[in-house]
């Protein structure tokens, strides 16, 4: 069989096989999943998740996704718990162990740990008869038919299930607590998410004067305002002071090629009306998302009825909106 083609056979039947185990996923949504969101809102303590091998991995995404929706969380990896790291739980944590089999040495050594400490204990298995499962306060079921993996033994399809089911639990519990986005940027406020949740025009506006002419400007005066404010535009404006238009340096090519008479040319000819504009207080990835929209690489930032400032493509592309 051609390779390429055998490849794609191999990888849609990987893909079919975990999609396939998120779906059934659904079926156990029971009591037990309703009774876990509970009890973590009610507690005063933090979510500690714990697993070996593939699971700690997945522990630690699922840890990262608590905390960074409003749910207090911290990773502890099974082998290094029953070497001192179980000192890290506090009294009212509740514990989530992930784990496939439900039976690994490390997880029948911890469980009775954390049962004679009084942790209360989420079990995240694929195996409901498990060890895990059966001294567990709540089991989440993970349960799968068989592993991505042609010989059923790397953990593929498993470790998806467990992904997906720990990304329910999180957004359930950002529902429940009534988690914004607001909430969300302030546990984000680096990297262009961050920035787009809360930057805000008026903070990517620069120092420079506005470039404005009024509607009488001659051509050089609206050439220099053009070039020495170095922004690729100037404002158009009313003896009130008041945006009527723009002109762009494609404006001034574009009157170039239709007349070479440039000695008696206004701005108010040559001016695009009704520019668009953004006011400063809307966020700066709405700005770019106008830009985007009409094939534009700058906008108006206004104050009410009065200029502020531009808003240029380029400063939002090195703030790391786009």
């Amino acid at each position: 069989m051609n390779l390429a083609k055998n490849i794609r056979i191999t990888a849609t039947r990987v893909l079919q096989n975990e999609a396939q185990a998120i779906l059934n996923l659904i079926n156990y949504l029971d009591h037990d999943f309703e009774a876990c969101v509970e009890r973590i809102l009610a507690s005063k303590g933090r979510v500690v998740v714990t697993g070996v091998g593939k699971s700690a991995i997945i522990a630690n995404k699922i840890v990262a996704t608590l905390n960074s929706t409003g749910t207090p969380a911290l990773f502890m990896h099974a082998a290094d718990a029953i070497h001192g790291d179980l000192g890290m739980i506090q009294s009212e944590d509740i514990v989530i162990c992930i784990s496939k089999s439900g039976n690994t040495p490390e997880i029948k050594v911890l469980v009775p740990l954390l049962k004679k400490s009084g942790s209360v204990l989420v079990g995240l298995v694929s195996n409901t008869k498990s060890y895990l499962a059966e001294h567990a306060d709540y089991v989440l079921n993970a349960t799968i038919g068989e592993e991505a993996c042609p010989n059923n033994l790397a953990p593929t399809t498993s470790t998806t299930a467990h992904l997906a089911l720990g990304d329910a639990l999180a957004v359930c519990l950002l529902e429940a607590r009534g988690f914004t986005p607001e909430d969300f940027a302030k546990f984000h406020p680096g990297g262009s998410l961050g920035k787009q949740l809360y930057l805000k025009v008026e903070d990517v506006l620069g120092k420079d004067q506005i470039p404005k002419v009024s509607e009488d400007a001659g051509l050089t005066e609206v050439i220099l305002e053009i070039s020495g404010k170095r922004l690729g535009a100037t404002a158009v404006v009313d003896k009130n002071d008041r945006l009527v238009g723009i002109i762009t340096d494609g404006d001034l090519r574009r009157m170039l090629q239709k007349t070479l008479d440039i000695q008696s040319v206004k701005a108010s000819e040559i001016m695009t009306v009704n520019p668009k504009t953004i006011s400063k207080d809307e966020f700066a990835v709405r700005a770019y998302n106008l830009m985007r929209n009409h094939n534009i690489t700058q906008l108006v930032a206004m104050d009410g009825d009065y200029i502020v400032g531009f808003v240029h493509i380029h400063e939002l592309m090195k703030e790391g909106i786009v």
